[in-house]
């Protein structure tokens, strides 16, 4: 017997594992460079993380080197976990981008109305969505365009103590500026991804989703009516077959 609500699958193992890998990474990503901004008047944080962290690790300059260290370790991890993930599920990465690039009208009028419910308090009824709602494809829209930022920086901060030369002065600067920047537009959007995942009722199913890869067909049918409906007739719902 058909349950009356069953499980529809949504994400792939990889995607499940890519997730949280990218959520670890930007984790200490995040902790050691906000430590290795020393200067309180433009770390966000004050002081107290700096001298905190740096005191885990011997203290004040070595404990600094220390620091960039991990940073830059983590960020090497990151980018050759993604490349790793796109060589074992390229079909997946190709699905992720067309989808979150693809926005329809009734996307735009799907975001206008939920900051209107979530902010006043009415916003009329949100338009039928396809795998991501438009909320996740901003946040996921700025993710990959301002990660390619972070990357890229990134690199030209590594290789600039030992491989750039002195006349590459002003390109090490616009890395850091760029570096800073891409962190701190994707860190605002993560807040909001946080609180719609993990913190918001209704989008608890999607954030389970993110352990178990699957969501039930109600919620499906209520956040992701397009996308349900794009599914071959009598399919259990694998993303594969989304994709």
């Amino acid at each position: 017997m058909t349950p009356a609500n069953p499980e529809i699958k949504r994400h792939d193992p990889s995607d499940i594992r890519m997730h949280w890998f990218n959520a670890a990474c930007w984790l200490v990503l995040l902790v050691t460079g906000l430590g290795l901004i020393k200067n309180e008047r433009l770390n966000p944080l004050g002081a107290w993380l700096p001298d905190l962290l740096r005191g885990l690790f011997g203290g004040g300059s070595a404990g600094g080197a220390v620091l960039l260290v991990i940073h830059e370790v983590a960020g090497v991890l990151w980018l050759v976990g993604i490349l790793v993930y796109l060589g074992v599920n390229g079909r997946g990465g190709a699905f992720f981008l067309r989808e979150i690039f693809s926005v329809r009208p009734g996307d735009l009028v799907w975001m206008v109305r939920k900051m209107g419910r979530m902010t006043l308090g009415v916003g009329g009824e949100l338009p039928p969505q396809g795998y991501y709602n438009m909320g996740q494809k901003a946040f996921a829209q700025t993710s990959v365009l301002g990660g390619i930022v972070i990357g890229l920086s990134g690199m030209v901060l590594l290789a600039s103590d030992k491989l750039l030369p002195a006349a590459l002065t002003v390109l090490v600067g616009w890395a850091v500026t760029l570096h800073y920047l891409a962190v701190g537009l994707v860190f605002a959007g993560l807040l909001v991804h946080i609180y719609m995942a993990a913190i918001s009722p209704e989008e608890k199913p999607g954030f389970r989703s993110m352990f178990t890869g699957t969501v039930p067909q109600d919620y499906a049918r209520h956040h992701h009516g397009l996308w349900l409906e794009s599914l071959p007739k009598g399919d259990s719902g694998s993303e594969s077959a989304a994709k």
